[in-house]
């Protein structure tokens, strides 16, 4: 039985997501951010040292990064659904999804969300942020034209892994630019699996509706 460390309002729920859209059992077990501070709580390091979520565990084996989670997931437990065939050309495509969504795409977005909090303190970065914004956003938003997903007309893993990074750009309304990016993200959430890891998942602020 895979059990997920889920921490409320965190990457952890793109996880019950994977693991909906796979119909795999799974249990769940809940750590809460302190109201005031938003960090997760201590009980957290007894899982694993930094503290953070997500993190599975599964067959004896602690798992954490979302990227590295979902990857032995799907390897593991999908039974050749989520991913290409290993080997293939669009394979290569959804390894670069997977690698860019955590090692460049969230980084002007976390940069964005550190920086408000510095009121005019953190002014002169802003131009540089809003230019790395548009960049990237506009990377995916091309990638998406006359598609449903980031590999074509099915799902993948790659979209549930760049999934944080279209709802985070929709907490600091950024997605009316991008009419791709933003459908896309539309559409995700409208998914029945993602629906059901929202119910199971509990409260979870970066819905789009």
């Amino acid at each position: 039985m895979i059990i997920v460390h889920h921490l409320n309002d965190s990457r952890s729920q793109r996880i019950l997501w994977l693991l909906e859209e796979l119909a795999l059992p799974y249990e769940i077990r809940r750590y809460q951010r302190d109201p005031v501070t938003r960090l997760a709580p201590p009980e957290l390091t007894a899982v694993h040292p930094l503290g953070k979520s997500p993190v599975i565990t599964d067959e004896g084996r602690t798992v954490h990064e979302s990227g590295a989670i979902i990857d032995y997931v799907i390897r593991r437990h999908g039974a050749g659904r989520l991913a290409p065939a290993m080997g293939s050309d669009a394979y290569e495509t959804y390894n670069q999804w997977m690698h860019y969504a955590e090692g460049s795409a969230m980084l002007p977005l976390m940069l964005q969300l550190y920086v408000a909090r510095l009121g005019e303190g953190g002014a002169p970065l802003q131009p540089r942020i809003d230019s790395e914004l548009s960049n990237h956003l506009g990377y995916i938003d091309r990638a998406l034209a006359g598609r449903d997903w980031i590999m074509g007309e099915a799902l993948s893993g790659a979209d549930i892994q760049l999934s944080f990074v279209g709802e985070i750009a929709g907490v600091f309304g950024r997605l009316d630019g991008f009419p791709n990016l933003k459908a896309w993200v539309e559409r995700f959430q409208a998914r029945s699996a993602y629906r059901a890891a929202l119910d199971k998942g509990g409260a979870y602020s970066f819905l789009r509706n």
